[in-house]
């Protein structure tokens, strides 16, 4: 799994940094699907189990790629994502704790886990717990003392050297163990097994996907490339077939590996190259020696990096700017620890609809003035008071999209300021309106006759050709006329102190 889709990814993918294998999320939702499949628990018949799902999460994600649906990874706004991230890298956190105390606990979720942690600490063992502190203490000072250094590297075969030397497996530290030499032998899928697969491989699918391009946009820096979905779907559904043949599970970017990519100083792709090389060469050479390896001082490395996954500055930076949007990535956050990663991408994924939908129904509407001496013309506030505004003619201008979605806020809004400032003319600066949806222009022609009837002359400017050919479609253009319709507002305040300086100008 970190040989062949690491390998096609690091040829096709469009993130630079991604470490693309099996993430711990991708293991237990492949391990219970395969274990569903092959209840009897036979080696063989798992290994094509095993191949069976990742062919099938490689072809869905390439259906995926054919049916252009990579814009869905679009739905998780930049606050929800740093939730997400802050929530997974509790999770990661929290998963590593127990093989770092060298203790046991059954996983129930985030907040019964730490529980549970809590009641077995008298178990931990001691010499777990030291070789945990001498990897964190060495990975701690190395990063502080030398940028980008080789700290995984030296620790992993420290700790190798030390667990051999020692014998740390017989004083009670709990290590990999036996690992199998050479290259799995090609492994092709088993048909048969296809249709009771299909729903598991559907959400793997959905996993691997999600989770590479939330691990992908994650660990985006200024002047890297932007994350294509679409190639992403690509890259990824080939590794899944290309490493079904020798029998890996489902892969996908996983957050914590890419997490120490670009903590240890990676800029590219030649990280998962070389990764991949030395996977091959462990495989054929070192599988023997990796058996010594500590589960402790994995999970130092994997708590090491991942804490950078949670940024509270970040937090605090987006209560600063949105805290409507604060609360947003709070929410995404407690839906990972709540509800495991991948309900929490789905948690993430609503909320950023949700936040959408509510931005979209609540468009601004601004009042306009004038800065004097100027043509300018900008949003009356506290900060220009002594903007120019013209007795009986109110400017407004909404900003959005506006469709049945928010045509009742809208119409609310403009009722509000209808009675408040008794305008004669009322124009509508229409030049921040990107498009009109039917059930919005009804309504404008509504508008227009209903204020028409109470005295108040409704005026348009600044429409874009696309708005302008809604109008003239609907007829309004022609209700209006063009002593109604102007280019823009500025031709629309020349019109009305015009019609204001002969007797029966009364707009």
């Amino acid at each position: 799994t970190a040989f062949v889709p690491m390998l096609i990814y690091a040829f096709l993918g469009t993130s630079r940094v991604l470490s693309v294998s099996s993430s711990a999320t991708l293991a237990i939702l492949a391990g219970t699907q395969i274990g569903l499949a092959v209840p009897d628990g036979d080696p063989g018949k798992l290994i094509t189990a095993t191949a069976t799902l990742t062919a099938l999460v490689g072809a869905m994600l390439l259906l995926a790629r054919l049916m252009r649906l990579g814009f869905l990874a679009n739905f998780i706004s930049s606050p929800v994502l740093s939730g997400f991230k802050a929530g997974v890298g509790l999770v990661i956190v929290l998963d590593q704790v127990p093989k770092l105390l060298g203790i046991h606990i059954t996983k129930h979720g985030f907040f019964i886990d730490i529980l549970n942690i809590v009641r077995h600490l008298p178990e931990s063992s001691l010499i777990t717990l030291a070789v945990a502190a001498a990897t964190l203490l060495i990975l701690i000072v190395m990063e502080r003392l030398w940028a980008h250094s080789p700290a995984p590297l030296v620790v992993v075969g420290g700790s190798i050297a030390a667990s051999w030397y020692f014998g740390l497996q017989a004083l009670g530290a709990s290590t990999v163990g036996v690992i199998p030499q050479g290259l799995p032998s090609l492994t092709l899928p088993d048909l048969t097994l296809v249709e009771q697969m299909v729903p598991g491989a559907l959400g793997i699918a959905l996993m691997s996907f999600t989770e590479t391009i939330a691990a992908g946009r994650a660990f985006v820096r200024p002047g890297d490339p932007p994350i294509n979905a679409n190639r992403e779907l690509v890259a990824t559904g080939l590794g899944n077939l290309g490493g079904a043949l020798l029998g890996a599970m489902p892969s996908g970017g996983g957050t914590s590996q890419t997490a120490v990519v670009r903590a240890t100083g990676g800029q590219s792709q030649n990280v998962s190259i070389v990764t991949a090389a030395v996977a091959l060469a462990t495989m054929l050479l070192l599988s023997g020696l990796l058996g010594f390896l500590p589960h402790a001082t994995l999970a130092a490395i994997v708590i090491y990096y991942s804490i950078g996954l949670i940024q509270p500055q970040e937090f605090l930076a987006i209560r600063k700017v949105r805290p409507m949007e604060f609360h947003w990535a709070l929410v995404a956050t407690v839906g990972v620890l709540l509800f495991g990663t991948l309900q929490g991408i789905t948690v993430a994924i609503v909320v950023s609809l949700v936040g959408l939908a509510y931005q979209t129904a609540r468009p601004h509407l601004y009042i306009l003035g004038r800065k004097r001496g100027t043509d300018i013309l900008r949003p009356l506030s506290e900060e220009h008071a002594d903007d120019e505004t013209f007795e009986g003619l109110l400017i407004v201008r909404p900003e959005g999209r506006l469709f049945f979605f928010n045509t009742d806020y809208v119409k609310e809004q403009m009722t509000a300021l209808e009675v408040q400032h008794q305008p004669r003319v009322i124009v509508w600066d229409m030049s921040a309106v990107p498009d009109i949806e039917y059930s919005a222009l009804q309504a404008l022609i509504e508008g227009e006759k209903n204020l028409s009837e109470a005295g108040t002359s409704l005026w348009l400017t600044g429409l874009n050709p696309g708005v302008l050919d809604m109008v003239r479609r609907a007829g309004l253009d022609q209700k209006l006329g063009p002593e109604r319709m102007f280019f823009n507002v500025n031709a629309a305040i020349e019109q009305y102190q015009a019609r204001r300086a002969t007797p029966e100008g009364n707009g």
